[in-house]
């Protein structure tokens, strides 16, 4: 009951640090205490969200949206499941934190897309 009341809500990871690789990002993000490892990178296998955490039963496409004093960058993502890690693969974020890598402080994970 408690997971279903955060989810309703959306999930908001606090980003530690995301370190740019030659094609991709990897980092440390923060939920409720617990530090999970990122990792972005382009749609080379398509568009993805996998999440280190089972969630309940969620719509089919997921916004997610990172942010920081005066950047901010989202997509719609379809969720895959849960998976060690954050896994993000999305052009459109990939591209735009290359832009302005060590800008962020923010990962939102919308679903409820009345506050959207």
């Amino acid at each position: 009951m408690v997971k279903d009341l955060i989810w309703s809500m959306g999930i908001s990871f606090k980003i530690n640090y995301m370190d740019i690789h030659e094609s991709y990002f990897k980092g440390k993000v923060e939920f409720r205490g617990d530090e999970y490892t990122i990792n972005l990178q382009n749609e080379r296998r398509g568009k993805v969200l996998k999440l280190p955490f089972k969630i309940p039963d969620i719509n089919n496409k997921i916004l997610v949206r990172m942010t920081g004093p005066n950047v901010g960058v989202e997509d719609f993502l379809p969720y895959c499941g849960e998976s060690e890690w954050l896994e993000i693969d999305s052009d459109a974020i990939t591209f735009y934190a290359a832009d302005h890598q060590d800008q962020f402080d923010t990962l939102e994970i919308v679903d409820d897309f009345s506050d959207a």
